[in-house]
C-alpha cells in the first residue's frame, strides 16, 4: 500500500521558488478548475496545490521534490479526457503543461515537427499545412485538445483507419521520469532498432510513466482532393453490414464514421442544424481523399454505387468547405451534445475487431433494451471503434450509477467475448479501472504493474489510474 504525504506551506514554498509565485495556484476557485475532466461531475477530486512549469528543467525540480515529500503528482494538458486520467484522486500537485506551448520546429526536408505539449491540436495541423505537410490524426477535440494529451492517451480519431493514431506518428519524446531526470528518447529516424521501443511504451502510458515535455511527430503529404459523403440508411443492421466490404475493395478511403438516429438528433438539436434524413436510423460519413481528382471522384462513385444497391437512402456529396465542416461539426459534437442534453451521460470506448461490428451493435442494442437504457451509438466504425454512450433519461444520481454499472459490466463481457477491448482511445485512467481485470489477466496486469515499479519506484506519478489500487492515497 502506497502512502503520500500532504502538500504542506513548505512544499509550497519551494514550488515557488521553482515555477514563480504567480504560477502556483492555491485559492479554491483556482484548484475547481484542475479538479475534473471531460467525465461526469461525480468523478471530480481536488488538488491541493497547481504548479504550472515553463521547462523541463522546471518539471524536474517538481518531481525531485515530489518524491523526497512522498506527494503524489497528477499531469494534466487541456483538460479534454474522457477517462479521468487527468483528475488528482489522491490530490497532492496538479502539474499543468498549459504554459509549454510552443511549435518548436517545422522540418519540411526530414517531413517532421517537433513541439510542446502544450500545443492545441489544430494549431500544429494548421502550421504545418502552411508547408504543404499533414498531420492526420484529427480527434474530436482537435480545436481545444493539447498534443501531449494525445500522445499520454494515444489519440486515434475519424481518419485512423487509412492514416493510423498518434502512436504511429510519434518519433521522439522528450520527458521527465517520475524521479526527476530529464530524458530523450527517439528521434527523427525513420528507422531505429537499438534497444527496447522507450517512446512507444511511453505513448498511451496515460501519464504513469513520465511527464512529456517535447514531441517530434512524423509528417505526410496534404492529399490535394478530399471529399465527404452522408449515407442515410433506414436500418442500422444495413448500415454496419456494409464496412467490411468497403474495406475490402477501396482502399483510399480515409474515414468511415457512423452515427445512429439517437446522436443524430442531438446533434442537431444541439447545434440548430438539420442533416438530410434525420429520420433513419443510421447514418454513414465517408471521407475519400487523394492526390489526383479524378481518382477520388473515382473512388466516390464506387462507394455510391455500392451503398444504394445496399439499400442507402440517398449519397449526399460534400465537395466545398462549408458543406464539409457542417458534417463532420455534427459528427464531432455528438457527445457534447448529449452531455448538454441529458442529466448525465457516459461516452464510453469500446473496439472490437471489425468482423464483429454487426453482432456488437446487435448486442448493444439488446442490452439497452434489458437495462431500460437509452444508449445512443457512433464512433469509428472504419477501425471498429464504437463509443456507445448511455445517458440517464429521468434517473436521479444514485439510481444512474448503479444501473449504468450494471449495463457496463454486461457490454464489456459482452466485447470481450467478441475479442474486443474496453477503450480504444480513451483509455483506462480512473473511469474504467474496476473493468480492467474483466479483460485483462492477471499476469499481463502483473508485467506492466513491473514496468510502473521499476519507472516509479515511490508511485507518485498519476496514482490510481490504469491499474486497480485500492489504498493508494491512504496517508
Amino acid at each position: 500500500m502506497t502512502r503520500f504525504n500532504p502538500v504542506t506551506p513548505r512544499v509550497i514554498e519551494r514550488l515557488k521558488g521553482i515555477v514563480g509565485e504567480e504560477h502556483v495556484l492555491t485559492s479554491p476557485e483556482d484548484l475547481a478548475r484542475y479538479g475534473l475532466d471531460e467525465i461526469e461531475e461525480r468523478y471530480r477530486s481536488l488538488p491541493e496545490v497547481v504548479v504550472k512549469p515553463r521547462s523541463p528543467e522546471e518539471i524536474a525540480a517538481i518531481m525531485r521534490l515530489a518524491n523526497q515529500e512522498r506527494v503524489p503528482v497528477t499531469p494534466r494538458g487541456a483538460g479534454t479526457g474522457l477517462s479521468g486520467g487527468a483528475i488528482p484522486i489522491c490530490g497532492g500537485i496538479v502539474i499543468s503543461l498549459e504554459r509549454m506551448n510552443e511549435i518548436l520546429e517545422i522540418d519540411p526536408d526530414n517531413m517532421m515537427v517537433t513541439v510542446e505539449p502544450g500545443v492545441v491540436l489544430a494549431d500544429m495541423m494548421r502550421a504545418v499545412e502552411a508547408h504543404g505537410l499533414f498531420y492526420p490524426v484529427d480527434v474530436s477535440t482537435l480545436e481545444s485538445c493539447h498534443v501531449g494529451g494525445n500522445v499520454a492517451e494515444n489519440a486515434g480519431g475519424a481518419r485512423a483507419v487509412k492514416y493510423g493514431i498518434t502512436g504511429h506518428w510519434v518519433y521522439g519524446l522528450e520527458m521527465v521520469t517520475p524521479t526527476g531526470e530529464i530524458v530523450r528518447l527517439g528521434g527523427k529516424r525513420i528507422k531505429d532498432v537499438t534497444g527496447y521501443n522507450l517512446v512507444q511504451l511511453v505513448v498511451g502510458s496515460e501519464g504513469t510513466l513520465g511527464i512529456i515535455t517535447k514531441i517530434t511527430f512524423r509528417l505526410t503529404v496534404k492529399p490535394k482532393y478530399v471529399l465527404d459523403l452522408l449515407i442515410p440508411f433506414d436500418s442500422l443492421k444495413d448500415a454496419v453490414a456494409q464496412v467490411l466490404g468497403l474495406l475490402r475493395e477501396e482502399q483510399g478511403l480515409s474515414a468511415i464514421e457512423f452515427m445512429d438516429s439517437l446522436s443524430i438528433r442531438a446533434a442537431e438539436k444541439y447545434l440548430n442544424l438539420t442533416l438530410p434524413y434525420d429520420d433513419c436510423e443510421a447514418h454513414l460519413l465517408i471521407q475519400v481523399d487523394g492526390m489526383e481528382e479524378e481518382g477520388v471522384w473515382q473512388a466516390a462513385e464506387r462507394v455510391y454505387k455500392r451503398l444504394m444497391e445496399a439499400g442507402a437512402k440517398e449519397v449526399f456529396v460534400a465537395d466545398n468547405r462549408i458543406t464539409r465542416e457542417k458534417l463532420w461539426r455534427a459528427r464531432r459534437n455528438i457527445a457534447e451534445a448529449l452531455k448538454a442534453l441529458n442529466s448525465y451521460v457516459s461516452v464510453e470506448d469500446i473496439v472490437v475487431p471489425r468482423s464483429e461490428i454487426p453482432e456488437m451493435a446487435r448486442r448493444l442494442r439488446e442490452l439497452s433494451r434489458a437495462h431500460g437504457l437509452e444508449v445512443p451509438l457512433y464512433g469509428h466504425i472504419g477501425d471498429g471503434n464504437l463509443h456507445p454512450t448511455p445517458v440517464s433519461g429521468g434517473r436521479d444520481e444514485e439510481t444512474w450509477a448503479r444501473d449504468l454499472a450494471a449495463f457496463l459490466s454486461d457490454m464489456f463481457k459482452a466485447v470481450k467475448e467478441l475479442g474486443g477491448n474496453i477503450t480504444a482511445e480513451h483509455g483506462i485512467g480512473f473511469k474504467r479501472v474496476k473493468y480492467l481485470p474483466l479483460v485483462m489477466d492477471e499476469v499481463e496486469i502483473k508485467l506492466m504493474e513491473a514496468i510502473k515499479k521499476a519507472w516509479d519506484p515511490n508511485g507518485i506519478l498519476n496514482p490510481g489510474k490504469i491499474f486497480p489500487a485500492e489504498g493508494t492515497c491512504s496517508s
